[in-house]
């Protein structure tokens, strides 16, 4: 016999579900109501679970995000009191007398250049500024005082310069106090 003229009978689990289906349902035009055909009584199933909600699409591939470079950091106290006493620095850059987009070149080739050397900690040299114009004596007080010394470390901490930068912090009076910056810079890779 051939399977398409043969139905399918209903569990007693599918027809108690048919049978709570079709009670639930209200039609959309009153009509009479028609005569529920002989099911017989099967006990109340305990209504299952609403399936899961389908998975969501999946996401679009977003490449990881690089990790933030860890914070800046000064020198380790026993580098900070042998350069205190005397120590000398493995570099030095001085930044007097440069505009400040020569400047901001210069430094970032030293950074560069120190990093590949193998040094540890550098020292960049900006000036403390005009004392004239630090002072209000000068006609222009107010202006360009200390570009440098301001621009120096905003520039240290840049997010591409953290691969080479460790930290900072200003120098000792031996190497320039205020006027100057020891720079900790970071193992080159390789």
């Amino acid at each position: 016999m051939s399977r398409r003229g043969r139905r399918r009978l209903l569990s007693a689990e599918e027809r108690a579900l048919w049978t709570h289906v079709v009670r639930s349902v209200k039609p959309l035009k009153p009509q009479a109501e028609p005569e529920a055909p002989a099911v017989p009584e099967v006990p109340p199933l305990p209504v299952p679970e609403p399936p899961a909600p389908p998975a969501a699409p999946p996401a679009k591939r977003v490449p990881p995000k690089a990790p933030a470079p860890p914070p800046l950091a000064g020198l380790e106290p026993k580098a900070r009191r042998r350069l205190s006493r005397g120590a000398e620095v493995d570099a030095r850059l001085d930044l007097h007398g440069l505009t400040q987009a020569a400047a901001h070149r210069r430094l970032r080739l030293f950074l560069l250049e120190a990093q590949a050397d193998g040094h540890s900690v550098v020292l960049v040299i900006t000036g403390k500024g005009d004392p004239e114009r630090l002072t209000g004596h000068g006609p222009a007080f107010g202006e360009g005082r200390g570009v440098l010394k301001r621009a120096v470390p905003l520039w240290l901490a840049e997010p591409d310069l953290r691969a080479v930068v460790v930290g900072f912090e200003p120098a000792g009076r031996r190497h320039g106090g205020e006027g100057a910056l020891y720079v900790r810079i970071r193992r080159g890779r390789g």
